[in-house]
């Protein structure tokens, strides 16, 4: 079955880098053959991943087995967490632990684009949860190490990280398919995930239906640093993402999909082959916008070195090799604010 194009709606141009072609729609994928087992499906689908991160670096997964009472019941948590009051969410703030990634995010606090001002949104932070005596922890590697929960939220422990291994489930899949469209062994890429720097986030972006100051941006534009993000929308919409030519596509909300889109340590390794998009949300509708975020990265000390099915004498590796968890820690330092 062929991918099916999405129509969208247009907005305003921007400077940003250039890409080749520009898209105008985003592929939907139909990944059901990769939970099948049939190797000529599952190359199929893998071809249409590989198209859409060569031309667009974002795509729609369709029939990718994820619960929809899971996801649900992380909205309504997520809900519930974002009604306490700020002092009992500060309580968990994510400077509270040095990896930046665990905990709460209030408003204003991150700066995805340093042209704009802090985003109008506020989100909360976990990852692969680990005990308090692990190795890594215990040595000091950033992105390692326990998760910071609220207290006095029966269930919503069990909900959020049932929701993260889910989605570390099926980012797995995601990440065969990958190896299967780049010529890899189908479990390259096994080795290098089971202890993965994957966060998790839900975040809360306010309505802002009369924002007259284009600069107050849900999130700023930005591209995603690990290898890739597996994204649940709600209905709301708000999130837009840039062609070569300028133009801002809008990745409305479609029932029963996840987003995906490429990040800039795939980019790097697969020698810029798949394309890291830039994208940013702003909420003008009239109600609150509520978003679940799996943002999938290797192993800390997993080296990122171009592929060898991306590389040829007319194209030689543009990057040098990088650890992932440097790399992705410097980012996350970049974005927090801290004006």
């Amino acid at each position: 079955m062929a991918s099916e194009p999405v129509s969208t709606e247009r907005g305003e141009a921007t400077s940003r880098g250039v890409r080749n072609v520009p898209f105008s729609y985003i592929p939907v994928i139909d990944i059901g053959p990769l939970f099948g087992g049939e190797r000529r499906a599952m190359e199929e689908v893998a071809d249409r991943l590989d198209d859409a991160c060569r031309k667009v670096g974002f795509f729609y997964i369709k029939n990718h087995g994820l619960p929809r009472e899971l996801t649900e019941g992380t909205f309504e948590e997520a809900k519930r967490f974002f009604a306490l009051p700020l002092e009992e969410k500060m309580r968990i703030h994510v400077k509270k632990v040095p990896t930046l990634t665990r905990g709460y995010v209030p408003m204003m606090e991150v700066h995805a684009d340093k042209d704009a001002r802090p985003d109008f949104h506020e989100s909360f932070e976990s990852a692969l949860e680990l005990p308090p005596d692990d190795p890594d922890h215990l040595a000091g590697i950033p992105l390692y190490g326990p998760n910071q929960w609220p207290e006095d939220l029966p269930g919503f422990r069990e909900t959020i990280y049932g929701c993260y291994e889910a989605l570390n489930l099926l980012g797995r899949v995601v990440f065969r398919a990958f190896a299967i469209a780049l010529d890899l062994p189908d479990d390259y890429f096994e080795d290098k995930i089971d202890k993965p720097i994957a966060g998790f986030r839900f975040m809360h972006y306010p309505a802002q239906p009369n924002l007259e100051d284009e600069a107050s941006w849900g999130i700023g534009a930005h591209t995603d640093q690990e290898c890739f993000t597996l994204l649940v929308q709600d209905e709301t919409g708000g999130l837009q993402l840039e062609n070569s030519a300028g133009e801002w596509i809008e990745a409305r909300p479609i029932p029963e999909t996840i987003v995906v889109n490429i990040g800039d340590l795939m980019a790097r390794w697969t020698n810029d082959r798949y394309t890291s998009t830039s994208h940013r949300v702003l909420n003008r509708s009239a109600r609150a916008r509520y978003s679940i975020g799996y943002f999938f990265g290797p192993n800390y000390d997993t080296v990122v070195s171009c592929f060898a099915s991306c590389r040829d004498d007319d194209h030689p590796p543009k990057y040098p090799p990088v650890v992932a968890g440097e790399f992705c820690q410097a980012r996350v330092l970049q974005y927090h604010y801290s004006g």
